[in-house]
């Protein structure tokens, strides 16, 4: 399962609405990627249906989908939205990574 905080929601659903989506019926895509200076990158966007063998999670409003290579790395994952003076993003808490690297985009297990 991954959660998704209360600041990410609202970020994530006025987001959603100005790229043509809708919070209630599109998805939140979330994986993870080979690449970054820890070696897998986190990776977000928005998905209007889900493909065969994903994962599929409800939390705080928020529609998510996962595809399977991705699902055991995430995890335990809660999605957090910094908007404070060292910068503004959506942060991974992710329990499973090891290594992460300054900017938090990638991380390693």
């Amino acid at each position: 399962m991954i959660k998704v905080s209360e600041q990410a929601k609202v970020k994530l659903a006025g987001l959603m609405t100005e790229e043509g989506f809708s919070a209630h019926d599109d998805f939140v895509r979330v994986g993870v990627k080979s690449g970054g200076c820890s070696g897998l990158s986190y990776d977000l966007k928005f998905d209007k249906q889900q493909a065969e063998g994903d994962k599929v999670f409800e939390d705080n409003g928020i529609k998510l989908i996962v595809d399977k290579k991705s699902f055991l790395y995430l995890l335990g994952t809660t999605l957090e939205y910094s908007g404070g003076l060292n910068g503004k993003g959506f942060v991974f808490n992710n329990p499973n990574a090891q290594r992460t690297c300054g900017c938090g985009e990638s991380f390693s297990l």
